[in-house]
């Protein structure tokens, strides 16, 4: 696959915005992994796995999107989905989900798994507005065991429990 997932560039509040696979050191990174995932232990699990797309407004990288092969066949997941907060609801999370799309697809992906906290509403909200539709719910999935603070709060509810979305590619 080219090095540019989608060769045009993209305004998105009036700056150009390039999502491109990463090939370097990960680790300038992290700090956008962590803006998605509160557990170190989860992030270890996955975060040399699969294709890294990063957005860059000015050579800066604004957000990434972290696609691994599912373990269902023609299906791929999004892992790991963030956007510096500077940049949030300016469609940066928007290509980035679009450009894992388009490289599940070019990989013989018929859909596309994701995975997030029920009580994020604003997240739910994102995925659905894309096209994701709810298939189930993993009870107690954020929890001091797996990792996870004891007390994490979205949208003033208690984190304990993920949902999963799927959506065609």
């Amino acid at each position: 696959m080219p090095r540019n997932v989608d060769a045009t560039k993209q305004p998105v509040t009036g700056a150009p915005v390039e999502v491109v696979i990463h090939a370097g050191d990960r680790t300038a990174v992290m700090p956008l992994f962590r803006l998605a995932d509160d557990s170190e232990r989860a992030i270890g699990g996955y975060f040399a796995r699969g294709t890294l797309l990063v957005a860059k407004m000015g050579g800066e990288i604004v957000g990434h999107a972290l696609m691994v092969e599912g373990d269902a066949p023609a299906t791929w997941e999004l892992k790991s989905l963030a956007v510096l907060k500077a940049r949030r609801h300016t469609g940066v999370g928007r290509l980035l989900v679009e450009a894992g799309l388009a490289h599940a697809r070019a990989q013989g992906a018929l859909s596309v798994v994701v995975a997030t906290a029920t009580a994020d509403t604003g997240l739910l909200r994102f995925y659905q507005r894309l096209g994701f539709r709810m298939t189930r719910i993993e009870r107690d999935a954020f929890t001091p065991e797996a990792g996870y603070p004891p007390d994490l709060i979205a949208d003033g509810i208690r984190i304990l429990d993920r949902l999963w979305l799927d959506r065609a590619c």
